[in-house]
């Protein structure tokens, strides 16, 4: 391969690796996981995952074929790390980068009932917007209320909304290498109602 094509090559490849991640959530989930615990087998992805084994197997593989998992073979068990990732998408100056902290609330949706209706009701961008919600709110520097409002959702599904992404952040904020690189609403805070 000619050195002008890896550049290139290298960041479509990666953008289709996190594409896969943004539409498999048992994909996001695995790849997560991997990047949580640091280096793990498929014993232990079976384990913690409640996975079964060919499954497990089959998505490491998956997930090692497209780069964002390694695979260190000098063992007899092999260990799995997570390769840590971000997408940076820029649309007309509108700037939205993608990183494990959105691969996780995408991975738990399945087993998040509000999480999955409001991927299946209002998609994944929504998601993403409420993820700029959820960091503040988290943080504890805007209230719930204030965030509910912004999401322009009813009000309670969007209080469980930011309850269940105040976990994802609160569990990816150590562990996301790309954490602070996630647009917050409180770079763009919301307008005070009158």
């Amino acid at each position: 391969m000619s050195k002008t094509a890896e550049g290139p090559e290298r960041a479509v490849n990666g953008l289709l690796s996190v594409a896969q991640l943004l539409e498999e959530p048992r994909l996001a989930r695995l790849y997560t996981f991997v990047l949580r615990e640091g280096g793990v087998t498929i014993d232990g992805v079976v384990d913690a995952l409640e996975m079964p084994r060919t499954t497990a197997y089959s998505d490491t593989g998956t997930l090692v074929e497209l780069g964002v998992l390694t695979r260190d073979e000098e063992q007899k068990t092999h260990v799995y790390s997570a390769v840590p990732i971000t997408l940076t998408v820029d649309l007309d100056r509108d700037e939205y980068t993608v990183t494990p902290t959105l691969i996780e609330a995408i991975g738990r949706a399945p087993r998040d009932r509000d999480l999955d209706l409001l991927l299946e009701k209002h998609g994944l961008g929504k998601l993403a917007a409420a993820l700029t919600y959820a960091i503040p709110y988290a943080e504890g520097e805007m209230s719930e209320r204030v965030a509910a409002r912004e999401l322009d959702l009813q009000p309670a599904f969007a209080i469980a909304i930011l309850q269940a992404l105040r976990e994802v952040v609160l569990d990816m904020e150590s562990v996301d290498p790309y954490f602070e690189d996630i647009r917050s609403a409180r770079e763009r805070p919301p307008e005070t109602a009158d």
